[in-house]
């Protein structure tokens, strides 16, 4: 354990705050250990964060076996139960979600500097062998990062520095107590076929090959690193306004149009990239050449698209019809406002004099229907409204949305900010009414 202890003498400083995810088993027992060993010699406040997964009946008991260790150390205990899961079915990546979420809390509660995790070297030979086996991208193949930043602090895995050999070693040393989670057993997760089955053969060609892959992966992770940095510049030039610019990407060597897109995908999503697989990568690169409405569904409800020249990664949005009456002021999904004003010079499409005489009040605001059509100023006989948003190419999703001022009698009076209706006043005409429009 002395490479651990040297690890954590590199980085830590005195009066240093530490979130500890601490499940009670042999692993982060471990970690726990080799921090309490620490604590005087820096000061350390150590709080250990408790996650009940639910999915076991001996999960209570290591709640109890882990807030009772605390107690004895004199270690801070916080814990969060998982109530429930999506369809009651549970999954690695949504206990994933729920559990950094809760980490999340606890560091901003204390404002710690570290998140410590109990991922150990066999832990990273079997994450990187899944992803090879599974298909990822150079981020992907990393697999579990030393220490890396996020948001204001840092997440940090002091154990990828020894195997399970060493740990089991060193509590058995120690004499300390754990629990063991059954469910690592079962050979139907995958992670648990490759610890049994592929781990053990490569042992026996290197005994500390553990050591070999995580070289690898820092190998990796200084590419990727490096690499970032080239791309960072780049996208700054072709993603634009939550849009990617596809003239612009298309320049670009296939290689880096590849990276720039798993950057921009992993800085909208806040995930790791290799959360999309292969199939919906290609799918999404297919819109860079073929201009289509088709939409690409990705992880954690967010869509890929094409609109016109750009593609756009954002949640995907269920956008519901709406109608308001105008009395005063009107404000649409905290992005479209019309309002009345007293007085305005503007004679753009963003604003529009109306009499009252000529059209009937009160005034309403809606989305679009099918069939809806505007009688434009100075153009003879309607227009629809559907094909005046392709004439200024609007974006699909903004088209369901874009508000629509009508009389009572559903006459379209305005297209704020695009197309004025044959009731439009000019400055030197008479008029009683003034709205204003503007968009965030």
């Amino acid at each position: 354990m002395k490479e651990v202890e040297e690890f954590l003498n590199s980085i830590l400083k005195d009066n240093t705050k530490i979130v500890l995810g601490l499940s009670g088993g042999p692993d982060s027992m471990c970690l726990f250990h080799v921090l309490n060993s620490l604590k005087d010699k820096y000061n350390l406040e150590i709080i250990c964060a408790h996650v009940n997964h639910n999915t076991r009946k001996e999960n209570q008991k290591e709640r109890d076996f882990v807030k009772n260790y605390c107690l004895k150390n004199k270690a801070i205990f916080e814990e969060m139960t998982i109530s429930e899961y999506k369809n009651n079915k549970f999954t690695e990546s949504e206990a994933r979600e729920k559990r950094y979420a809760f980490f999340d809390q606890v560091m901003q509660k204390y404002k710690a500097s570290y998140l410590m995790t109990a991922h150990h070297g066999d832990d990273l030979i079997e994450t990187i062998l899944m992803r090879m086996v599974r298909g990822s991208n150079l981020k992907g193949y990393i697999g579990i990062s030393k220490i890396n930043k996020y948001h204001n602090y840092y997440v940090v895995r002091p154990l990828l520095l020894v195997n399970k050999k060493i740990i089991m070693e060193y509590l058995k040393e120690n004499k300390i107590a754990y629990m063991m989670d059954n469910s690592n057993e079962n050979e139907k997760y995958t992670r648990n076929r490759f610890r049994k089955h592929v781990l053990p053969e490569l042992e026996k060609e290197d005994k500390n090959v553990y050591l070999k892959f995580l070289k690898y992966s820092e190998e990796l992770e200084k590419t990727s690193n490096y690499l970032n940095k080239i791309i960072d510049k780049k996208i700054a030039k072709i993603y634009k306004n939550g849009k990617i610019y596809i003239d612009a990407l298309m320049k670009e060597d296939d290689f880096i149009v590849d990276k720039i897109l798993e950057r921009v995908i992993e800085n909208i999503q806040k995930e790791e990239i290799f959360n999309i697989n292969d199939k919906s990568f290609q799918e999404i690169k297919k819109l860079l050449t073929k201009n289509s409405n088709k939409k690409i569904s990705l992880s954690d409800n967010f869509i890929a698209r094409r609109s016109y020249n750009y593609l756009i990664i954002e949640k995907n949005k269920n956008i519901e019809d709406y109608e308001y009456v105008l009395n005063d002021e009107v404000n649409i999904l905290n992005k479209y406002n019309i309002k009345i004003v007293k007085k305005s010079n503007d004679t753009s499409n963003n604003v529009i004099r109306l009499n009252s005489k000529e059209i009937s009040l009160p005034l309403k605001i809606r989305n679009v229907k099918d069939g809806d059509k505007i009688k434009v100023k100075n153009l003879q006989g309607s227009k629809k409204i559907k094909d005046i948003f392709i004439d200024v190419k609007l974006d699909q999703v903004k088209r369901k949305e874009y508000p629509l001022v009508l009389d009572s009698k559903d006459n379209v009076i305005w297209l704020p900010g695009l197309k004025k209706s044959i009731f439009d006043k000019e400055i030197s005409e008479k008029y009683d009414i003034i709205l204003k429009y503007t968009e965030e």
